[in-house]
């Protein structure tokens, strides 16, 4: 079956990686080297106080990691992210072909922010003055 690109982002314990930045990243890229993946980028994403209590942790940091494997290892890696206790919690998505390079070159740095968005595309909040009746 042919690889396929995914985007992951891990919920990091926030007092693992500030006292050992690396060996949770490590971890991290072990568990997808584990089961046959690529990494082909990573970022710390956000740090910060998490909306609600998650295995007694109220900070977290998203951790973004771009990989590209076989889809039949993503069962494999579910089972080997619950015994890790660094990990939170975690969500794997398939990045559409089109997205793969714009995303890998934000991740890495050397991208920049494209959006497609024109001030003609706003909603226009203008109120009538009067309105007749039909």
């Amino acid at each position: 079956m042919a690889t396929v690109t995914y985007e992951g982002m891990f919920l990091l314990d926030s007092n693992k990686y500030a006292v050992n930045p690396d060996g949770v990243k490590g971890e991290v890229l072990a568990l997808l080297e584990r089961v046959g993946g690529k990494v082909l980028a990573t970022r710390p994403w956000q740090d910060g106080k998490l909306s609600y209590a998650i295995n007694g942790h109220r900070k977290g940091l998203h951790f973004l990691v771009y990989f590209s494997m076989d889809s039949r290892s993503l069962v494999e890696l579910e089972r080997l992210v619950k015994f890790n206790e660094s990990i939170l919690r975690h969500m794997v998505i398939k990045l559409p072909v089109a997205l793969i390079e714009p995303m890998l070159a934000m991740a890495t740095g050397k991208g920049e922010v494209v959006t497609t968005f024109r001030d003609s595309d706003a909603v226009s909040m203008d109120v009538p003055v009067a309105v007749e009746p039909v």
